[in-house]
């Protein structure tokens, strides 16, 4: 199975081989998803507090309409519930519910949740025939993440994963550049994150709660648990730490690399490495390390030379380079290319990383921009033509890219050590570390997957 590549992007949708089956009780029966008129997408809501209200306000501004919502927690969905197209909709806490009484209501589905819901949402919405977009990290795992773009391919749906810096049109001027030659070869990118410092906690001291606590009247604990172990409710975790947790988030590099490490992928087609690599500070494996170190070989590609990838999160950095432009600096996110002639820097969310030398000449624009994140998702739900042929970060693309920034996760239970990669069996040479290619989903709360839980 080959993701993907950058080609295929700029021509067509993704062509990838496999299917995953998945038949939750609330999908049993149903018809699918009616066509979408070519003048309304209706859509559900899954998730409509913090970024989950952003994601509803652009999808809604894109020109589709909210049909049915639903969020664990009452009190920060008020201001979705409150919005006037939405004010007439009934809140479920729950998701099955929601799908189970209003499917026939909605085209397609928005998924703004913590990261281990994900691809529950996702994949049971897809089984109904519904398009999808959801938040980064596409999934928690890297076996989630081949199983969202093999089910996005089987049941032809429209998706597209929310690293809403993919259509800023940023991303195609340093694809432009690296293309043009405008640093020479590159063989080496160096990409990082001020997260988790100052924004939740990481490291051996962050535990899970133990002791039993009954949460607010507000607040639907078992929903927000979904698939994750039994633990007494926090508010710790929720609403928004939970990302430092390995049962609920993917920690700093699942937050950003999404965003980050885009350029690199689509810029050098980066396809499947062949090794990760990570090295962090003490792992207590409840919550993630407080910084980590990840590098992931690439091996040559077309007239590509091999390259390697450095991902970098908690305070570190890379190296400092001595020809550094004066008045320029590293920030809190970053992208480094590094090309056998010069350099090019950017910051977060897959900006325009800039050459270093002040006298280039920038490529004339020959890849199409995107009509918008959210609107080009809108307009090929509806069918209608998009500038870019196919969704831009559509799971045929999001989901490798995304699985690959997992590894760096599974790399951080084997601190140090290399861990070769099989791409074509979609696995580890090293049997324990296969371990962690998915979590096993909590048994009391009932799907009925094959093949995922």
């Amino acid at each position: 199975m080959r993701p993907l590549t950058r080609r295929k992007f700029l021509s067509a949708a993704a062509a990838v081989a496999g299917s995953v089956t998945i038949a939750p009780s609330y999908c049993l029966g149903r018809t699918g998803a009616r066509a979408a008129p070519s003048d309304t997408l209706y859509f559900a809501k899954v998730g409509c507090g913090g970024m989950g209200g952003g994601d509803y306000n652009s999808v809604v501004g894109s020109g589709a309409k909210p049909s049915a919502l639903c969020d664990i927690d009452s009190q920060r969905a008020a201001g979705v519930v409150k919005h006037e197209a939405a004010k007439s909709l009934k809140l479920y806490s729950d998701y099955r519910k929601m799908f189970d009484a209003e499917a026939k209501r909605f085209d397609a589905v928005v998924v703004s949740t913590p990261d281990h819901m994900h691809a529950p949402i996702s994949l049971a919405a897809m089984q109904l025939g519904k398009h999808v977009y959801c938040q980064k990290p596409l999934a928690r795992t890297i076996k989630e993440c081949y199983q969202m773009r093999d089910a996005a391919r089987k049941h032809g749906v429209v998706t597209q994963m929310g690293n809403q810096g993919h259509s800023g049109g940023g991303l195609e001027s340093t694809i432009e550049c690296i293309k043009a030659g405008v640093i020479g070869t590159v063989r080496e990118v160096h990409v990082w994150t001020d997260r988790a410092q100052g924004w939740w906690p990481q490291g051996k001291d962050v535990v899970l709660p133990t002791e039993p606590a009954k949460a607010p009247d507000h607040i639907d604990w078992d929903a927000f648990l979904g698939v994750a172990p039994d633990i007494p409710y926090s508010s710790a975790i929720h609403p928004f730490k939970w990302r430092g947790y390995v049962d609920f988030g993917c920690g700093a590099i699942g937050d950003m690399a999404c965003h980050n490490m885009d350029p690199a992928f689509m810029a050098l087609d980066l396809g499947q490495p062949t090794y990760v690599k990570t090295e962090c500070n003490e792992f207590n494996r409840a919550a993630f390390p407080s910084w980590a170190i990840v590098e992931w070989g690439f091996p040559a590609r077309g007239d590509r030379p091999a390259v390697k990838v450095f991902w970098y999160d908690g305070g570190k950095k890379p190296e400092r380079p001595a020809d550094l432009p004066q008045g320029r600096d590293f920030g809190g996110n970053g992208c480094l290319f590094i090309g056998e002639k010069g350099k090019m820097l950017g910051g977060s969310h897959a900006g325009f990383c800039q050459p270093f030398d002040p006298n280039y000449t920038r490529p004339k624009a020959t890849l199409p921009r995107s009509e918008g994140h959210y609107k080009e998702w809108v307009m090929a739900c509806k069918g209608e033509k998009i500038n870019r042929g196919t969704t831009g970060s559509n799971f045929g693309y999001a989901g490798p890219m995304t699985a690959t920034i997992a590894m760096g996760v599974v790399g951080m239970y084997f601190p140090g050590e290399k861990l070769e990669w099989d791409g074509e069996k979609l696995e580890f040479k090293k049997a324990a570390a296969n371990e962690y290619l998915h979590r096993p989903y909590r048994k009391s709360f009932k799907l009925s997957f094959k093949g995922v839980g």
